[in-house]
Formats: structure tokens, C-alpha cells, sequence
């Protein structure tokens, strides 16, 4: 492939997207050490359209993937740094006075981006976290009655940490539903540690990584192409039924007080089209619904009590779930 952004607005064919998906894989990888099953979460949100809630410790190379991601599809990014005194209006933007016109202007927050990370999104009250969820469901913030748009595509990366309780927030159900998926970033092994403390040593920029030096691989436009060639990928009466089958298995399954709605299957389907396509498949398979179902669905169920006392994760209740719920034949 050449250097410059390739151009695929007269092409749906699902091998150059597929080619496409992986090249940006590949160049998130050269900056991303050893967190390769979390890129293609991200980028399995990304094809889908869907929003990303990352957890984990500091240190991991959260941000860094974030401005990576923007960097390979030239989008543009904005990060905000969530805290007790954000308002919603730090968020979305808000009215100001124009002293020459003698009218309000509307002031667009940073809200208005294609990639937005949100930083420690825990640490600010629910009325900022409120503000976040127009945008992430209708694609739109109402600012002073006025609906405005926002460009396309359009993708939330909120991160929180989940050792410091204190002064945090808890997420409310609402909005954790918005996030398609939730993330868990863990420390990288042995390797994978010494190759990134060799890279980030070399680079010039104090503890992180570079990116300048990656690719552009295509267009922002282009993302909403490979969304589209994933949507369309085949999907089997089966494996829709089998997704479907695990959202509801999750509702009256034991040890879980609160299964997941409607939402999880629809993400379910549409991370595993993504999946295909990231892949190279020509259709879905009931691997492809597996491989993203932890992420789909542990941020939308609670384990009962007496589990959580007992030490049990939630994602050890869930993989036992997804073992006994059998999947179509292939």
C-alpha cells in the first residue's frame, strides 16, 4: 500500500475493506504495544458505530490509542478531562453574548469531533455525564432549542480506572448502556513490556510514543464506508437467533440479579459483523458473536451479591453462560 490515504468512495467491495480494517490494525499495533486484543475491540466499535468504555489502571496506553486512531483515519480528536467541577456545558458547548452583533452565538464544545476521549469519566457528577448521552445515541446536541449534528462518524472512548473509588462517580445504567462495549486494558506480559519500554526509550517524547510517524490509511469518510460493508456482511437465521438467545439467557441466569436488554443483542450482532469483516469473512459466524460477547455484555449485567462476596467476577459468571448456551452448528 502507498502512503497516502486511499480513496473508496466508488468501491463496497468486502476484500479492500477487509484489507482496509487490518492496515489500520497494523499501524495501532506499531504504537500500541502489547494490547493487541484491545485494539480490535476498538476497532470492532469502531466499524460497528458503536462507543467504548476502556478500564483500566494508568500507564496502559489509553490516550495514546485514542490519539493513534485518530491519527490513521485523520479524523479529528478532542479529549476531556473529566472532573468534579465539569459541567455539562464544558461539554456540549453553550450560548455566548457577541458584544458586535448584540446576539447569542452558539459556542460548540469539543463534543464536536469524530474521535472523543473521555477521560476518567467517573470523576464527574451525573448531570456531566448526562450531557454525553444525546450525542451518543441520536448523533446530536441540542444547544439553546437548536439541534445541531455531529459529523460522522462519531465515536466515544471514556475511560475510567477501576482501583480509585474515591471521588468517582458510579456510571448510571442509561448511559453504561450506550457504551456497545466495555474494554478491560491489562498489563501487557513480559515481551510485550520489554518491547515497549525499548520503543517508547527511543522516542523523544518523554514516557509515550510518537505517533506522527504513522500512516494515514484512509479518509474519516472512508470509516463510514467499512461501516456500511459490514453491515451488509450475511447473516444466518441461526446465528441472529443465537445472539438474541444470549441476551435473554443473561435475565434469568443464576447468579445475575440483572440481565442485559434489548441493546446487547443488537451490539452482539453488530460487533460480530464487524468481527467478519476485521477477519476477512463473507459472513457471520457464531465464533464472531462469542469473541465479542464479554465485552458486550459485562457492563450490562450485576452479579448477585452472594457471588461477589464469594470472590466471583462477573465475566467468570458470564463465560460459564456462554459455554452452556449452545451455539448453531456451523
Amino acid at each position: 500500500m502507498s502512503d497516502s490515504p486511499v480513496d473508496l468512495s466508488n468501491t463496497l467491495d468486502t476484500g479492500r475493506a477487509t484489507q482496509l480494517a487490518q492496515a489500520l490494525r497494523t499501524e495501532l499495533r506499531k504504537a500500541v504495544i502489547g494490547q493487541d486484543a484491545v485494539i480490535d475491540d476498538v476497532l470492532t466499535a469502531l466499524i460497528a458505530g458503536g462507543h467504548v468504555l476502556l478500564e483500566g489502571v494508568p500507564g496502559l496506553g489509553k490516550t495514546l490509542l485514542v490519539r493513534a486512531l485518530a491519527r490513521c483515519f485523520d479524523g479529528d480528536f478532542a479529549r476531556i478531562q473529566f472532573t468534579p467541577d465539569l459541567m455539562p456545558s464544558d461539554v456540549t458547548g453553550h450560548a455566548v453574548y457577541d458584544l458586535h452583533t448584540e446576539q447569542f452565538k452558539l459556542r460548540k464544545g469539543p463534543l464536536f469531533t469524530h474521535l472523543l476521549l473521555a477521560d476518567e469519566i467517573n470523576r464527574a457528577p451525573a448531570k456531566t455525564q448526562a450531557a454525553l448521552l444525546e450525542a451518543m445515541q441520536e448523533r446530536q446536541v441540542t444547544l439553546e432549542g437548536e439541534a445541531l449534528p455531529i459529523g460522522q462518524p462519531f465515536m466515544v472512548l471514556a475511560t475510567q480506572n477501576p482501583i480509585e473509588q474515591e471521588g468517582t462517580y458510579p456510571l448510571p445504567e442509561a448511559e453504561l448502556d450506550r457504551f456497545m462495549l466495555k474494554v478491560r486494558m491489562d498489563y501487557p506480559n513480559a515481551q510485550q513490556e520489554l518491547d515497549m519500554v525499548r520503543e517508547v526509550t527511543r522516542s523523544s517524547r518523554a514516557d509515550m510514543l510518537d505517533v506522527q510517524p504513522l500512516r494515514t490509511v484512509l479518509q474519516a469518510k472512508d470509516v463510514l464506508l467499512l461501516q456500511q460493508v459490514a453491515s451488509e456482511l450475511a447473516l444466518d437465521e441461526q446465528v441472529l437467533d443465537y445472539a438474541v438467545r444470549l441476551a435473554r439467557t443473561t435475565r434469568t441466569w443464576p447468579g445475575l440479579i440483572l440481565g442485559a436488554g434489548p441493546r446487547a443483542s443488537i451490539a452482539l450482532v453488530r460487533g460480530a459483523r464487524a468481527r467478519a469483516l476485521l477477519r476477512g469473512g463473507e459472513f457471520v459466524t457464531p465464533d464472531d458473536i462469542k469473541s465479542c460477547a464479554l465485552a458486550v455484555l459485562r457492563h450490562r449485567v450485576r452479579i448477585a451479591p452472594e457471588l461477589d462476596i464469594e470472590g466471583l467476577e462477573v465475566d467468570q459468571v458470564l463465560t460459564q453462560l456462554l459455554d452452556q448456551v449452545s451455539a448453531p452448528r456451523q
